[in-house]
């Protein structure tokens, strides 16, 4: 059992299997129609959302209710923090109000930890900074399994913004962690200065990064570097770096196509393979992002004392 999830670096592939296999029963569970929808009864989980959402937010409130607890989405805009109240008094406030777990996303690097620090609840990752965003890892790694059947030995191309990508960073880790091999791809400036795990190859080149790929995962290009001058303008970034089916071609012939989300569609992929109902696998990340962060409630706080 684990107590927090606050980043992939701190678990074992022991670990990181048993939340992935009990990520795969609630995938069935969810299809079947049968699980314990009151595991959590009773139970409050408290989501504090410093920085926007769709996804994330909404996946982890209906795991919960799927389980039987509580939300109470707490929202800064509305908070003391308005007040110039210091987040360590805002947190401090929260935990005296006895959550029975709280799930973060932040902008600061290593917030989620600090909240642990000073909570007696169980804590988990939901993105901070550009250094790690675990649930989603576990998720992308689910739709491989699903897809795949396994992730020892898949070559897995990881291609955008490396550089800002706490998606880029938490999959590489959980990846190589469980024996796949993880290149990433992207144009110099945009390619991290220090990679998050050993192993992984880097190409500036989109064709020569996917060539043989089993999974090619696509990260979003945020327009604001853009503005600042630090890549191109968004033609020519899709000319050189967008993934269209001819590219594709240098992967395998059924190599599967993903991304987080949100999507720039005509910057970092076409239409068409985003579209495209047997490659790509967004849609099927969008649903795993339940029975995967159901499984994670169930595990922290199932671990709490």
């Amino acid at each position: 059992m684990i107590k927090h999830l606050l980043s992939i670096e701190d678990l074992n592939a022991e670990q990181i299997e048993d939340i992935l296999n009990r990520a795969d029963y609630y995938a069935r569970a969810l299809y079947d129609g049968r699980w314990d929808r009151d595991k959590l009864d009773q139970k409050i989980v408290l989501t504090l959302f410093f920085e926007n959402s769709t996804r994330t937010v909404t996946s982890f409130d209906i795991a919960a209710k799927r389980l039987g607890a509580d939300v109470v989405n707490w929202n800064a805009d509305l908070s003391s923090l308005s007040k110039d109240e210091s987040f360590s008094d805002t947190i401090d406030t929260l935990s005296a109000m006895k959550p029975d777990c709280i799930v973060i996303r932040h902008s600061d690097y290593g917030a989620p930890k600090f909240v642990a620090d000073r909570v007696k609840c169980p804590v988990v990752n939901a993105g901070d900074s550009w250094r790690e965003h675990p649930t989603q890892a576990f998720l992308d790694a689910l739709t491989m399994i699903q897809e795949k059947g396994k992730l020892k030995g898949l070559n897995v191309a990881i291609c955008g913004d490396v550089a800002h990508s706490r998606v880029a960073n938490s999959n590489a880790r959980l990846l190589t962690k469980m024996g796949a091999n993880v290149r990433f791809v992207a144009p110099q400036m945009l390619m991290p200065q220090k990679l998050p795990a050993e192993g992984i190859e880097c190409f500036d080149s989109i064709e020569e990064g996917i060539k043989d790929a089993d999974v090619v995962m696509m990260l979003r290009i945020q327009k604001e570097r853009m503005d600042r001058g630090t890549i191109p303008d968004e033609a020519a970034y899709f000319n050189n770096y967008g993934l269209t089916f001819e590219r594709l071609k240098h992967a395998k012939p059924d190599a599967i196509v993903m991304h987080p989300g949100p999507m720039n569609r005509g910057v970092e992929i076409a239409d068409d393979v985003a579209d495209d109902p047997k490659r790509s696998m967004m849609k099927r990340q969008v649903a795993n992002g339940i029975p995967t962060r159901m499984a994670i409630l169930d595990m922290v706080m199932s671990s709490k004392k």
